[in-house]
């Protein structure tokens, strides 16, 4: 077989070929860039060689895009091995080559993989807990398998007014709701939010809470603030750096002691005697802060300037020479000092974080509200439990621990456990730094039987940089702690890290280099979930010119910044003033939030420029959909004034409000269709006024009247139609919205009525309208979170 045409020396090529060595089991780190797809492909590819059946090996991601696109490579990689011409490539080489030996061991073993690709076993995490579940009913606790959907907001919401409503019963956990209520003056919405937010993020805290019969106590609790305290001050005094630490001591003496003399009363006035670096005990945490604030301004960055409330007198306010020098000498030293800090960004991190160090005892009245919220919360996670069961819905928090609640606990596994030891050979596992800790669980249990050596292998690939967003409450402690350790449960993992990067010229990466490792600490933390900057290599040089331009603003402007942005955006487009249908993008706008697009959206439709909004703007929004929702609950409740009179100042109306006032302005009580039915009061409004409002009238008394007799979709969609609704759109987006709109109900409509309003308008915000059909190709707007989900 010919040897592949060298692509350049690769900085990791020995780790990439260890990673497909199928005999070991490793975990990965894969920065952005690195070919972490491939990798895994590679890998997958190998290991279907060597087993007896595909569904042996199992590639698990955490997403449905993720997943497809794998599937797809995967069979496009055995399309191309079916050449016997090698790529030349060094990768496209090593994928062929694996492939090729799949194709053997398929034909050997007559799996017929192309004709039944749902042989491979590439799925989300999400279908691999469902189909446990589904093969173990009774033990998951689902019974038949319900609906996991992706956004539970609302059923969280329900159980925690549930919970709160057990006030009124006098049930288990009243006493508790009680005392919530008095500590939180009766803010019912404030704490029904509060436990909304703690059932989404269950699976962070129900198994300390909910632990057979151990409770948690407040001396644990308090131990553990202790602890975490202390850990945090001894990486303190271990990144101090040794140039300073006793210049430091004597400038804190000396600004002290002038402080004293000037009387002068401050904490630091308090450190007069100090003769060494405070310990890291909790009773330290004053010390560190009077140093913290000495050599760092508020927002934690290194101090400028000192005065005399810092115990640095002007030399200029003595005539003593003497006193002049030491005066001067004093305000170096400390300039100096910092100076040297500045260079030390991990010290700088410690320092300010010594800042926000918690007490490490609860008052009285804290450990009563937390004792409180610790009691009430397994009986929230009932009565969820109990609404996931009416709805026939669960989150995938619910299918998870469902899941390893299947596969038995630990020394004890089900049948399908022991089923699936035997089944399992390979399991691979992508973005593993996205698992919650059900997730890490399910791993444990699928792999608790496993032996060195036993043929049996787990590969786990993941960045723990790319971990920022906590997707769906992830932990990267446990990825973090997994490649510590070496170890995930019983198996033991070699660690290997990729470095070249295949996506980015090399001034970007360059660039990222720099500022990322100043800007991510420098020591790893698995308790908070801290993770330093991995440097990359590119393996594309660099390009002429900047890399990268920082337009800086200084000051909190949002019109400015977004003027700033368009031009810039302006500038980078000159080039290409006359789009093609076959136009890329070529500018991505990323914010962090929707809400950061407030100013930049106008300032580009300012100056002619439609962007590409993708998932930035909620449905409910949109101008056409307030309407429909005002339609929609005017029909459904007549005696709603307000959406009333939305109806009648939509476009498809549009009465002034003039013609409003006349209306309805006379009485404030009076239901807005017997107004409409009055022709006395329709006589007040204008001629045109007067046209409008009986022609809305005219059109919908029909629709009215078919109330509960057709679904709710359909006969919202009816009235719609009829006023006219269609002819007043703002082009296809708001026809293509107005048809999510419709489906909405639909799947909300229950014998042609809507329940709840609030369900409407919770999967409302999760909606996005549809990006505008119109707008320019080369220019991309959306989130970085969106941004990344859809690289993943």
């Amino acid at each position: 077989m010919n040897e592949p045409v060298n692509d350049g020396d690769v900085a990791d090529a020995d780790e990439r070929l260890r990673a497909i060595d199928v005999d070991k089991s490793f975990i990965v780190q894969a920065p952005a860039g690195s070919g972490k797809t491939e990798l895994l492909i590679q890998r997958y590819l190998a290991l279907l060689a060597r087993v007896d059946a595909p569904e042996e090996v199992v590639a698990v991601t955490f997403t449905r895009k993720a997943s497809a696109e794998m599937r797809a490579r995967v069979l496009h990689a055995l399309d191309l091995a079916a050449d016997d011409t090698p790529p030349s490539p060094a990768h496209e080489w090593q994928t062929w080559r694996l492939a090729r030996a799949v194709r053997a061991r398929d034909a050997a073993m007559n799996w017929g993989l192309r004709g039944s690709p749902s042989r491979l076993r590439l799925q989300t995490i999400d279908s691999l807990c469902a189909s446990l579940t589904r093969q173990m009913p009774v033990l998951s606790g689902f019974g038949a398998q319900p609906e996991s959907i992706e956004n539970a907001a609302e059923l969280h919401q329900e159980a925690a007014r549930r919970t709160l409503a057990l006030l009124d019963t006098g049930g288990a956990g009243a006493a508790a709701v009680e005392r919530l209520l008095t500590h939180l003056d009766n803010e019912i919405p404030r704490i029904e939010s509060l436990l909304a937010r703690m059932l989404a993020r269950r699976d962070q805290w129900l198994r300390h809470v909910v632990s057979g019969s151990r409770e948690i106590d407040r001396a644990t609790l308090e131990r553990a603030l202790a602890g975490w305290v202390k850990d945090h001050l001894a990486d303190l005094i271990a990144a101090v750096p040794d140039r300073i630490e006793e210049s430091l001591c004597r400038i804190v003496r000396d600004a002290a002691a002038n402080l004293v003399a000037q009387n002068i009363w401050s904490e630091l006035a308090g450190l007069a005697d100090l003769t060494g670096l405070p310990n890291a005990s909790a009773s330290s945490v004053g010390a560190w802060r009077v140093l913290a604030g000495l050599i760092l301004t508020q927002k934690g960055e290194p101090r400028r300037a000192f005065n005399a409330k810092d115990g640095f007198l002007a030399p200029s306010n003595t005539k003593d020479p003497a006193e002049k020098r030491r005066r001067s000498a004093l305000k170096h030293d400390m300039e100096a000092l910092v100076a040297t800090a500045a260079g030390h960004p991990g010290f700088i991190d410690l320092l300010q974080g010594a800042r926000a160090l918690p007490p490490v005892t609860y008052t009285d009245t804290q450990w009563e509200v937390l004792s409180a919220l610790v009691h009430l919360l397994p009986v929230a996670v009932a009565q969820l439990t109990l609404v996931f069961r009416e709805r026939h819905q669960v989150d995938f928090t619910a299918i998870s621990q469902a899941a390893v609640a299947a596969l038995g606990p630990e020394g004890e596994p089900t049948d399908l456990a022991l089923a699936l030891d035997y089944r399992i050979r390979h399991l691979l596992v992508d973005e593993f730094q996205d698992t919650s800790q059900s997730q890490y669980d399910l791993l444990t249990r699928l792999t608790a039987g496993w032996e060195p050596d036993d043929g049996r292998t787990l590969f786990v690939v993941g960045d723990p940089m790319q971990s920022i967003y906590r997707f769906r409450e992830a932990e990267v402690g446990l990825y973090l702690r997994a490649r510590l350790h070496r170890r995930i449960g019983t198996v033991t993992l070699e660690p290997l890290t990729l470095r070249v990067n295949f996506r980015s010229q090399g001034g970007i990466v360059d660039w990222l280099n720099d500022t990322f490792g100043q800007v991510l600490p420098t020591r790893e933390d698995i308790a908070v979930g801290a993770v330093p900057h991995a440097a990359s290599v590119a393996i594309h040089a660099g390009l002429d010119g900047d890399a990268v331009v920082v337009h800086p603003q200084l000051v909190n402007d949002a019109d400015a910044e977004a003027a700033q942005i368009a031009g810039v955006v302006r500038d980078a487009l000159a080039a290409d003033p006359d789009p093609g249908p076959d136009s890329k993008y070529k500018v991505a706008i990323l914010v962090r939030a929707r809400s950061h697009l407030a100013a930049i959206v106008p300032a580009l439709k300012a100056i002619g420029l439609r962007p590409q909004a993708i998932d930035v703007e909620a449905l409910g929004e949109r101008p056409a959909i307030q309407d429909l929702r005002a339609l929609t609950r005017a029909l459904l409740h007549p005696a709603d004034r307000l959406a009333w009179l939305a109806v009648l100042r939509a476009p498809w109306c549009g009465l002034t409000l003039a013609d409003l006032e006349q209306l309805a302005g006379g009485d404030r009580h009076a239901v807005i269709p017997d107004l409409l039915a009055s022709d006395e009061r329709l006589a007040r409004l204008s001629t045109d006024g007067r046209t409008r409002a009986t022609t809305l009238r005219d059109r919908l008394k029909p629709v009215i009247a078919q109330r509960r007799r057709a679904p709710l979709r359909r006969w919202i969609e009816h009235a719609w139609l009829a006023i006219g609704g269609p002819a007043t759109a703002d082009g296809v987006a708001a026809l293509d919205d107005a048809e999510v709109y419709f489906d909405l109900l639909d799947e909300l409509g229950e014998a042609g009525d809507l329940l709840d309003f609030a369900t409407l308008d919770t999967q409302l915000a999760t909606l996005y309208a549809r990006p505008d059909p119109d707008a320019d190709p080369r220019l991309l707007v959306m989130t970085m979170h969106r941004a990344w989900s859809s690289m993943s």
